[in-house]
């Protein structure tokens, strides 16, 4: 199984509060950022099964846009497990349930993802927490190596957006 994932683009600003952040949507920088960053994608000839997203209006804003380029509209589903607030355990219990030959777009928000790469990538038998940081509109690659006991996979790859435009 291959894992992308993909920070939601650049969202307006947090909303007064008693509002919703649930509905807080992609600035117009970000839809044209996500945009061209997908398009690059597109150009190296990656290629997603599904897009899996967060039912947040920016991270499914993304996930749209993503599968507009990639012609693959009909490959979006949204998991509550991706909310800023959700269970990672719940998530890989729900990964672990899928074909193991699917390549998986995940789109999601800071710091679930950055966290998800620690999880999958490093052993936690040391006091020693990695540190890796998810840019908006930024991709990182894990190839899953193991999905039981525990789901565990190989970092390829973390792209910062300024980079992804570049290609």
């Amino acid at each position: 199984m291959e894992l992308f994932l993909f920070r939601h683009g650049e969202a307006g600003k947090r909303l007064q509060s008693g509002s919703k952040d649930f509905d807080r949507p992609l600035t117009s920088t970000g839809q044209k950022e996500v945009e061209s960053i997908s398009i690059s994608l597109k150009k190296l000839k990656i290629n997603f099964d599904r897009i899996i997203t967060s039912p947040l209006k920016r991270a499914h804003q993304t996930a749209v846009i993503v599968s507009n380029v990639f012609a693959i509209e009909d490959r979006v589903e949204d998991w509550g497990e991706l909310k800023p607030e959700g269970n990672r355990l719940e998530l890989y219990k729900k990964l672990s349930q899928l074909k193991s030959d699917l390549s998986l777009l995940i789109i999601g928000h800071q710091p679930y993802l950055s966290e998800m790469i620690g999880d999958l990538i490093f052993d936690h038998d040391g006091d020693n927490d990695p540190r890796i940081i998810l840019k908006k509109s930024g991709l990182a690659k894990i190839v899953i190596t193991s999905l039981m006991p525990t789901m565990k996979g190989e970092l390829r790859w973390l792209l910062s957006p300024k980079l992804l435009r570049k290609i």
